[in-house]
């Protein structure tokens, strides 16, 4: 294998992200997410593990699905107290050099205009390191924070492609390469020719003006998108360059990679040009058997199925409270993430699961991969997965925060820079250019962003 595998850290501006109950560990300091030296102690954590990139959830409502109640959530702080990661990269991106920040931000209820100068904003002022998680918002809850009814799953997408058409027309195409003159003996420091309105007038957006931010070094940020259903992959396939997927069997991840390069070639991409990051779990120590009972003792003493399962009740809109806990699960249509459904239900032929079943798988390892054992083992598995399920790199949560990340940095990290699968030093200077290689700090030929540049 020669491929280099991409790491990317993930988080949320939250207490309870992933592994819900495990913030009741001794050794956690999520609690610390109020402190800004806790967010630049991460970013520079990562980047002394060459990580390409922290990656930020990131939602605006509440989890009120589980016993059609907040009181599990709040108890378990499930996504609840949450900050917005926007206002915490500045920081972060100013204790590193190269980490890359992909922060999450939904096209339901945001405007094209505001979003695309906000991360134009970053782009500029980090040196081309940021990313944008593209998500569509689908609680109820996030509906009513914006004075807004909930939208149909399909018509979000259609939104979402409008909205980004707006976007990469501001970023791309409202200003030309060398419109920025500064030239102080002429009195000249924008050339008025070369700035353009876009006239974008649509079925969701009325945006005609200039865009106000002069061009930054990757113009659009480097896109990532999460959505598995139809809708998702169809959007993922036109729009993305990062993809994250959520499944715990390799032969699941597999089968996705393959869906979303085929989706790739159709929309006129290279097959190559979607990157994959699977969700993983890594619990690591010196042997296999201190890391199992590490695992062992993170499962019995401190995670929350309870928790896990109020979590998942909201991502698919179906409150499992009221199933029969010990009834295997069945696919319904709805206006919740389909993909995360169809992990416990159509996607997995070898078993039925019940939502007793769910609650605790979920208790460490979200719906992710779950990697334990020593460095030697976790990168023997993570090898595998690259060869045979055709990920680009693994998309590591935080679990026991303060934990998870020093520990895979300083036990896992080298032995993967000793095989040569993870680099030892930064090349290139742009988020973009971790994914594609130097000279890549603009979108590629084929993506939809490019054709709005002026030759």
């Amino acid at each position: 294998m020669t491929r280099r595998i991409m790491l990317n850290g993930f988080k949320s501006g939250t207490i309870g992200h992933t592994a819900i109950g495990l913030w009741t560990h001794p050794d956690n300091r999520v609690r610390e997410y109020r402190r800004l030296d806790y967010w630049t102690d991460i970013a520079r954590t990562l980047e002394r593990g060459k990580f390409d990139a922290l990656f930020i959830a990131d939602t605006q409502g509440i989890i009120d699905v589980y016993q059609g109640s907040t009181d599990v959530t709040l108890r378990e702080a499930i996504g609840i107290p949450i900050i917005d990661p926007m206002l915490l990269v500045s920081a972060m991106a100013g204790a590193t050099e190269h980490l890359g920040f992909a922060i999450t931000a939904s096209t339901t209820y945001e405007k094209p205009f505001d979003l695309a100068r906000k991360f134009a904003t970053l782009d500029l002022v980090t040196g081309g390191r940021v990313g944008w998680n593209v998500v569509t918002s689908s609680s109820r809850s996030e509906a009513e924070n914006f004075s807004a009814v909930m939208v149909p799953h399909d018509e979000r997408y259609r939104i979402a492609d409008e909205f980004m058409d707006v976007a990469y027309q501001l970023w791309e195409g409202s200003w030309e390469d060398d419109a920025v003159v500064h030239d102080r003996a002429s009195r000249v420091f924008i050339d008025p020719s070369k700035v353009h309105r876009i006239e974008h007038h649509g079925t969701y957006f009325d945006v005609p003006g200039e865009f106000i931010v002069e061009p930054t070094p990757q113009r659009t940020p480097t896109l990532y998108q999460a959505g598995s259903s139809r809708a998702g992959v169809e959007f993922a396939a036109k729009h993305a360059e990062g993809v994250f997927v959520s499944f715990p069997r390799m032969d699941m991840v597999a089968a996705t990679v393959a869906r979303l390069r085929d989706a790739a070639e159709v929309a006129g991409r290279p097959r190559d040009a979607l990157k994959v990051f699977p969700l993983s779990t890594v619990v690591t120590g010196a042997t296999d058997e201190e890391a199992q009972a590490k695992y062992d003792r993170w499962h019995r003493q401190y995670a929350s199925p309870e928790g896990n399962l109020a979590r998942f009740s909201a991502l698919v809109h179906v409150d499992m409270a009221s199933l029969d806990p010990d009834m295997p699960l069945e696919y319904v249509e709805n206006d919740g993430i389909q993909g995360s459904l169809s992990v416990f239900t159509r996607a997995d032929p070898t078993r039925r699961w019940t939502p007793r079943e769910i609650g605790d798988f979920l208790s460490v390892s979200s719906m992710g991969a779950l990697f334990v054992g020593s460095p030697t083992t976790i990168a023997d598995q993570f090898e595998q997965w690259v060869d045979e399920a055709g990920v680009d790199g693994f998309n590591i949560s935080d679990t026991v925060s303060g934990v998870s990340f020093p520990e895979f940095v300083d036990l896992v990290v080298p032995e993967l820079q000793r095989r040569g699968l993870v680099w030892n030093n930064y090349e290139g200077a742009t988020f973009r250019e971790h994914l594609y290689g130097v000279g890549h700090a603009r979108t590629m030929p084929d993506h939809p962003a490019t054709r709005y540049r002026h030759a």
